[in-house]
């Protein structure tokens, strides 16, 4: 009933949200986000086996490293031949991938095959977030970002716990099959949608080649700057959070996302609306603050207390950040270019948890014992509090701006003769 309620509120704001394209959208990102996530946990200690172990920063910085260079690129098809086949290429990849890495035993194969699937988080979401600005009121972007992050996170949320519950249970080749399997019903999925692009192209590898102003869109710089520093705690949470778990006696490596995941969903949940209500930059201001603190905290972790408290911050705050960000960039965005817009943002996202990844790794194997670790959530929370003050100055020039606007009016008003 409460969930009925809150659908019904909802519906009466406006043009109502809840499409069958969005409903497909949203299962069909709760299946792809499941399927590439489900590997996450496992795989250090997979890379370790195959006799890898001082690659293990690697395992998520290659991933990130061709998904951030293949976003322009997806930017760019996304604008001219269409947001779907983008999202279907994207999850493609995954299915694939997933199916493979039981047959590349070596390392270089393991780390070859995470290179190219990081081609699949480079072309997805970017169309995703396309997709979803063209079927929504923009006066509600925030909302339905929010909502439809509910799958995605859920997806993120479980796809761990199921990951290695796979891997302990029965195999991490079944644990693969799985993945793959989850990727394909999102291409199933994904077919089942329109088009939202106006006057698609055909596909034509002339696309392929991008002009300098197709690589970067500058409307998105703002969003640009504060992903980057958000994003970097995530590369280190990813790689080396497995590391603090295991001496706190917790054996399942993904229950801290699962934590965290639940977090972000109460918080979308509760709270879709509210940057579309008091702004973009107030709630990525206060959502920055608590991503920040959840950072501190895991640098002082001592038992499974502060462990999950941590983990519930962190999880507040990319509930926030994420659809806030996402439509943020939106608002700022040309509806004609507005993939590449999106692809600028994602950029960010990839750079900031690719370097957050390899400096964790770094960190984690020059700097022996649990100061390497400290050290990695020190500069994670460091960025952050960097965003803040990045955000803070944005925010005062906003309004400096918005006063001098209005002040401009009023001598015009007066030299009009109007009281």
């Amino acid at each position: 009933m409460v969930v009925r309620s809150l659908f019904t509120r909802r519906a009466s704001r406006g043009p109502s949200l809840y499409t069958l394209s969005f409903w497909l959208l949203s299962v069909s990102n709760f299946l792809f986000s499941a399927s590439f996530s489900m590997m996450i946990p496992e795989l250090p200690a997979y890379l370790t086996k195959l006799g890898g172990k001082e690659y293990i920063g690697f395992i998520i910085a290659l991933f990130t490293l061709t998904a951030g260079f293949s976003r322009p690129f997806s930017g760019k098809i996304t604008d001219t031949v269409g947001r779907v086949p983008v999202m279907a290429f994207g999850s493609i990849v995954c299915f694939v991938c997933g199916f493979l890495y039981p047959y590349l035993l070596t390392v270089g194969g393991f780390l070859t095959l995470r290179l190219i699937h990081g081609f699949s988080t480079g072309t997805k979401p970017t169309a995703t977030s396309a997709y979803v600005a063209d079927i929504v009121p923009s006066t509600r972007r925030g909302e339905a970002m929010g909502m439809l992050g509910l799958f995605t996170a859920t997806g993120m949320s479980l796809g761990p716990a199921i990951g290695s519950w796979l891997a302990k249970d029965f195999s991490m080749n079944v644990m693969f099959w799985t993945s793959s399997a989850f990727a394909l019903l999102s291409i199933g999925i994904l077919l089942q949608m329109p088009e939202t692009l106006a006057n698609p192209q055909p596909f034509r590898l002339s696309l392929l080649k991008l002009k300098k102003n197709e690589i970067f869109d500058k409307k998105a710089l703002p969003p640009f700057i504060v992903l980057l520093l958000q994003s970097f705690s995530s590369g280190v949470i990813l790689t080396i959070i497995s590391e603090l778990s295991t001496p706190l006696g917790i054996t399942n490596n993904g229950l801290f996302f699962t934590v965290y995941t639940v977090a972000s969903l109460g918080v979308r949940l509760l709270f879709s609306r509210t940057s579309d209500r008091y702004g973009r930059i107030p709630v990525l201001f206060i959502s920055t603050v608590v991503l920040a603190i959840s950072m501190g905290m895991l640098i002082i972790t001592d038992s499974t207390v502060w462990f999950w408290t941590s983990a519930v911050c962190y999880g507040m705050s990319w509930g926030m950040n994420s659809p806030t960000v996402t439509a943020w960039t939106a608002d700022l965005s040309d509806e004609k270019t507005r993939g590449r817009a999106m692809a600028t943002m994602y950029i960010a996202l990839e750079a900031g948890i690719g370097i957050g990844a390899l400096t964790a790794g770094w960190l984690h194997n020059h700097i022996a014992g649990e100061s390497g670790i400290d050290a990695s959530f020190a500069v994670a929370g460091g960025l952050a509090l960097a965003a803040v003050a990045y955000l803070g100055w944005f925010w005062r020039k906003g309004q400096q701006t918005l006063r001098h606007k209005m002040n401009e009016a009023d001598e015009v008003a007066l030299l009009d003769g109007e009281p």
